[in-house]
């Protein structure tokens, strides 16, 4: 019987778990301006799962203004984005290790860099550190239709960024 009672007990743990809000490693989202965004499914034959805070444009001037260029930026708001593969894959051709990494980027007007940095849970990129990037890629940005919520999608073998009047894809593969 106390098997038994210890498999229920587990049982309504897990099932609690699963049921939990999808973003809860951000926190409650009730009072935030930038609502919990959460994006789970397949690229390019693997597994992930994105977490960021999605911001709006309200108006406000984006690119070299709100978001500088030059500098990291949490792609997002409040928490850092994390980005979780459940393989090891390649982006834009590069290998990177299985695991949960915060996703950052450098914007710039000619190119963007993405970054993939070992410490996923912290606070923007006010602590960010260059010594903990695992993998740095080189993307182009190009015109959107204007998006006024930034959105993460997961299109074929691309992660896209859509926010303003641009979208930045990355191309992810899995294997490494």
């Amino acid at each position: 019987m106390r098997i038994r009672s210890l498999v229920v007990a587990a049982t309504v743990a897990l099932l609690a778990f699963a049921a939990a809000p999808a973003s809860a490693g951000r926190g409650d989202d009730a009072k935030r301006k930038s609502k919990n965004g959460r994006v789970e499914g397949s690229v390019g034959g693997a597994g992930v799962v994105i977490e960021y805070g999605r911001p709006n444009v309200s108006g406000r001037e984006i690119w070299g203004a709100l978001v500088p260029w030059g500098q990291v930026w949490r792609t997002g708001a409040d928490e850092a984005t994390t980005i979780a593969f459940d393989r090891d894959v390649t982006v834009e051709g590069k290998p990177l290790a299985k695991g949960t990494y915060s996703l950052f980027t450098i914007p710039a007007e000619k190119g963007w860099t993405v970054v993939f940095n070992r410490v996923a849970e912290q606070w923007g990129a006010y602590d960010y550190d260059a010594k903990q990037d695992v993998l740095r890629v080189e993307v182009a940005a190009r015109a959107h239709e204007m998006t006024e919520t930034l959105t993460f999608a997961l299109e074929g073998d691309a992660v896209v960024v859509r926010w303003e009047k641009l979208e930045v894809p990355f191309r992810v593969s899995a294997g490494g």
